[in-house]
């Protein structure tokens, strides 16, 4: 194999010019950036060369146990106490960051660009599905009461907030909206299909009052020189790290004790949608799935919810209704 194809960062970017070139998601693409940038950080700590020769079986098993065990969650985040920052990946990064070198190594073998596999046999990691916590009406409630908004920052925060919670859309899709995106007359906005995750375009509904607050945000944003709605204080797109640090604040603010991150918006969002009534067919348009199946993770409903649908839909309510028994007839 030549010096080309040995070299891991020349392969890698070899492998993210074909999926450009698939025309996969901006987002996407920074998840396979920031993914494999860990697993190089890895092999910088081990001291190990940054060559194809160097992978086999044994090396990424090390890395599973460096992410297991020795990886210190949150270093480096100043803004998270030392509680937070505990030593250990969740099951759930790991295997996403798994997944980034298993598509790599995979799609480079594919193109005949190396000679093998070398994360063939790696599998994911066994990831135990826990009741998983979502926040409650008054906790959502609380939290879009917790940004100051009488800053251009604060309206910007409040404005994203009720459009995660109303839309149910990705933080990665949200934070690339462009003002043309939403139809105020409607009430709708529209996920391009360039920043869609899964390349599709949906339209989505909006009640009223998140599109005013869209709407009041995008004329205090004309002196910026953008077609982007959600902005810094220097006009630059806003990005979902800076968003995930400001709602860790707004959690604490509003005396959440659980972890507000993005995407417990979109899950919160979801559940109280079908615990509501809602139809599940209509969330997973919603959501932007194209598999059913992907829509029930995000439908762990609470015991107290499905206990009420039982106490109104069990049939022992028909059978035990004196009312249904037939009645007896003198002979």
């Amino acid at each position: 194999m030549g010096k080309i194809k040995e070299d891991l960062p020349i392969l890698f970017r070899t492998f993210l010019s074909i999926k450009i070139a698939e025309g996969k998601a901006e987002s996407t693409i920074k998840q396979y950036e920031d993914n494999y940038a860990y697993f190089e950080r890895f092999l910088e700590l081990r001291e190990i060369p940054k060559s194809f020769s160097e992978l086999n079986r044994t090396l990424f098993r090390d890395y599973i146990t460096y992410m297991q065990k020795e990886i210190i969650t949150f270093d480096g985040h100043h803004y998270k106490s030392k509680k937070q920052r505990k030593k250990g990946l969740a099951s759930g990064t790991i295997n996403t960051r798994l997944k980034t070198l298993r598509v790599m190594f995979r799609c480079l073998y594919e193109e005949e660009i190396t000679s093998n596999n070398p994360m063939a046999g790696i599998k994911n990691i066994p990831d135990p599905v826990d009741n998983i916590e979502v926040l409650s009406i008054d906790e959502m409630r609380r939290l879009l009461q917790a940004p100051d908004k009488t800053s251009y920052a604060g309206m910007r925060d409040v404005s994203l907030l009720y459009l995660s919670i109303d839309s149910m859309a990705r933080i990665g899709e949200l934070t690339q909206l462009k003002s043309n995106d939403f139809d105020f007359d409607h009430n709708t906005v529209t996920i391009r299909a360039g920043v869609a995750k899964n390349r599709k375009p949906r339209t989505l509904p909006l009640r009223p009052a998140t599109t005013k607050l869209v709407k009041r945000l995008v004329l205090a944003s004309e002196d910026f020189d953008t077609e982007y709605v959600f902005l810094t204080n220097y006009g630059e797109p806003i990005d979902r790290d800076l968003f995930r640090k400001r709602l860790y604040e707004y959690g604490d603010k509003a005396k959440i004790k659980k972890k507000v991150h993005p995407h417990l918006l979109r899950h919160s969002a979801a559940t109280a949608f079908l615990e509501d009534g809602g139809s599940i067919r209509h969330l997973q348009m919603l959501l932007g799935h194209s598999d059913l199946r992907m829509v029930l993770r995000y439908t762990h409903l609470s015991n107290k919810a499905v206990e009420g649908q039982h106490t109104l839909h069990s049939p022992i309510n028909k059978i035990a209704d004196k009312r249904n028994r037939p009645r007896k007839t003198k002979i």
